[in-house]
């Protein structure tokens, strides 16, 4: 019914030849890398917000000039206690 080198049974030898696995196997491997950093990239922006502190953004805010010394003092008292 399936001649040799038949599409379904071919193996290495078959229709599709080395060429065509080769091209096969970067194309998944292609696919494989970028869902990684896709996911990477997603995971990574997500926890860089959240490593920012309070303290940190207070911090930031005082040395920008956003904040009188009388307000970042009374702030940080707010945020250790």
């Amino acid at each position: 019914m399936f001649g040799h080198g038949s599409w379904m049974m071919g193996g290495w030898g078959g229709t599709m030849g080395v060429a065509g696995w080769l091209m096969m196997a970067l194309f998944w491997i292609g696919l494989i890398l970028l869902i990684v950093w896709l996911v990477r990239s997603v995971v990574g922006t997500s926890q860089g917000a959240a490593s920012s502190t309070a303290r940190a953004i207070l911090d930031q805010r005082y040395a920008r000039g956003e904040l009188t010394r009388k307000e970042y003092e009374h702030m940080k008292k707010d945020i250790s206690s």
